[in-house]
């Protein structure tokens, strides 16, 4: 037929709706690309806040778009990075509003070991620039643990070995934290295995991180970042034991301390008893000789101070008789003294006037001056009344009568002296009195050596009473006016 046939005919060609063509070419693609694996390398990585993950995989000829539905996101078994090379496991499924087809990943996995190495060394340079691996960060792991915690898979031989081995050196309680080592989700839960670790309490006080050994497929959950940073971070001193000595991880640099195998972990957490128990006894054996050397110095050091120090004992006796003579010589002379003394004070009180004779003195002071007062008043008046009288007298009268008080005053002027103790004194006589001022008039009325006062005409002198002859007391002295 031909093509004019055709156009008047078109009833012999099927005729289909959009939706149905592009549901036709989206069927006949997951019919034929069901289950694919794709090789390439990671690029125009996109994340959307709906949770779904949009890339590209690229190789030198084509490029090929992907999608991580937001449900496989935590299961891929990877982060996805620009950049890397991967082997993404999917199906391969058309969008029919854009009229394009893409990649529908499930999982995805480094492709092969040479991309593996080349991602952990991009990471590890990463972390070496940050300061995660800088050995001021270390921290020291603790001397004996009471609580070790240990983040592994429940079952295997590790778990078996750290135990047994904590429990031969030195037993210490263990706390386990089971985890997945490696598949989908091992990084994830290790991580968060380290920091649950961090906010238990009581926390454990070091915590062994710790898988048996495998490829570098298998120990890529110790290399992922998650983990690596949860290490790093730990607050709890952390030692890494992850597959076999040769084998080396991410977490091995960000741990505390690296171990080459589980048991060896175990024999860095916990010290052996048997050698602590071994450098005990020799630092107690030490120690006590030590100590009976310092006990003999000590005493080697009393026993020479000892003999240059004097006789204690003698001292004492020597200060004991000390005091006993000078208790005696004081019990003597105390009376000496007193007697000192008593004799100073009767001097003295000998010396001193008595009262009674003071006041005998000043009654009779005051008797002299009260009769020299009367006289003196008295004859004041008869003096006014005899210038009166003589007033009234004639000068002839007058005359008669001063002859006459004239010759009065001289009888009375010789009478006076007749009478007076000088003119006794003239005579030879003397008055002697003590030391208070009493006249003495017998030799008996003053002691033996008692001071006395001789009172002669012309003055007075001092003198001693002393014993004459035949019991007779005389006077002894010398005498000065």
């Amino acid at each position: 037929m031909s093509e004019s046939e055709d156009r008047r005919n078109p009833g012999n060609v099927p005729e289909y709706s959009v939706s149905e063509i592009s549901g036709a070419i989206r069927r006949t693609l997951e019919g034929g690309f069901a289950r694919v694996r794709v090789r390439g390398e990671i690029t125009e990585l996109k994340r959307y806040p709906s949770g779904h993950v949009y890339l590209s995989l690229k190789d030198e000829g084509a490029k090929i778009a992907g999608v991580v539905w937001r449900g496989s996101v935590s299961r891929l078994g990877l982060t996805p990075e620009n950049g890397i090379e991967v082997i993404a496991t999917g199906k391969v499924s058309s969008y029919g509003e854009r009229s394009s087809y893409q990649l529908i990943i499930e999982q995805m996995s480094f492709a092969g070991e040479g991309a593996l190495l080349a991602r952990i060394e991009a990471l590890r340079k990463q972390f070496l620039a940050e300061g995660l691996f800088d050995v001021a960060r270390k921290k020291p792991l603790p001397f004996l643990p009471r609580l070790v915690g240990v983040v592994t898979s429940p079952r295997g031989a590790v778990l078996h070995d750290i135990r047994t081995t904590i429990a031969r050196r030195f037993p210490r309680e263990v706390l386990v934290w089971p985890v997945p080592v490696q598949g989908e989700g091992a990084a994830a839960r290790i991580a968060a295995a380290i920091e649950g670790f961090a906010r238990l309490s009581p926390r454990p006080d070091v915590v062994i991180v710790a898988r048996g050994g495998g490829s570098l497929e298998d120990l890529m959950a110790f290399n992922d970042e998650r983990v690596v940073r949860a290490a790093a971070a730990s607050p709890i001193p952390l030692i890494s034991a992850v597959g076999h000595e040769t084998d080396t991880t991410l977490i091995d640099f960000a741990s505390d301390r690296r171990a080459p195998t589980p048991t060896a972990a175990a024999e860095m957490a916990v010290p052996l008893r048997s050698e602590m128990v071994a450098d005990l006894a020799h630092r107690a054996a030490r120690l006590s000789g030590a100590l009976v050397r310092r006990l003999q110095e000590a005493r080697s050091a009393l026993d020479r101070a000892a003999g240059r120090m004097p006789d204690l004992p003698a001292m004492v006796e020597t200060a004991r008789m000390r005091l006993d003579d000078r208790a005696q010589r004081l019990s003597l002379a105390l009376p000496r003294v007193a007697e000192r003394a008593r004799a100073r004070l009767v001097g003295v009180e000998r010396r001193v006037p008595s009262p009674d004779l003071l006041i005998a003195r000043r009654r009779e002071a005051l008797g002299k001056i009260a009769g020299r007062l009367d006289g003196a008043v008295t004859g004041l008046v008869q003096a006014r009344r005899m210038r009166a009288a003589r007033a009234r007298l004639s000068p002839e009268m007058l005359g008669a009568v001063v002859r006459l008080d004239q010759a009065r005053l001289s009888g009375l002027s010789g009478q006076l002296e007749a009478v007076s103790p000088r003119a006794v004194l003239e005579r030879g006589y003397v008055v002697v009195q003590d030391a208070s001022g009493r006249p003495l008039t017998r030799a008996a009325q003053h002691p033996e050596g008692g001071r006395i006062v001789i009172a002669f005409a012309d003055g007075q002198r001092v003198g001693r009473m002393d014993k004459a002859g035949r019991g007779e007391p005389s006077v002894q002295g010398e005498f000065s006016l």
